[in-house]
């Protein structure tokens, strides 16, 4: 893992569990297991949410990766830690519930 990477981890691991896994190129960035958003290229991109669309009004929106079908918001206030953490506490309760995984029918 890079140091960006870590760096988010650390940051916003005061609203919870942070988890970050590699997938294909870039990561993909976990609170307490909901997916909350991306990493590429040393750039965080959060999910659009009531709360991430109001606390971050003034933040850039762009896709996080060609070919992506999600604007994002790109995140870059890691020094203010009041804001991570009523961002992500809003952000947390708004995102949905992760889905169980299906379970394998034996044949």
């Amino acid at each position: 893992m890079n140091e960006f990477n870590e760096y988010v981890r650390e940051v916003f691991s005061i609203a919870g569990d942070i988890v970050i896994r590699s997938m294909m190129g870039g990561y993909l960035v976990y609170l307490n297991g909901k997916l909350i958003g991306d990493i590429g290229d040393n750039e965080l991109f959060l999910k659009r949410t009531p709360t991430s669309d109001k606390l971050l009004a003034n933040s850039e929106l762009r896709y996080p990766y060609e070919g992506s079908k999600t604007l994002m918001h790109v995140f870059d206030r890691f020094e203010d830690t009041e804001l991570v953490l009523e961002l992500l506490d809003g952000m947390y309760a708004e995102l949905p519930e992760k889905k169980p995984a299906k379970a394998r029918r034996e044949r």
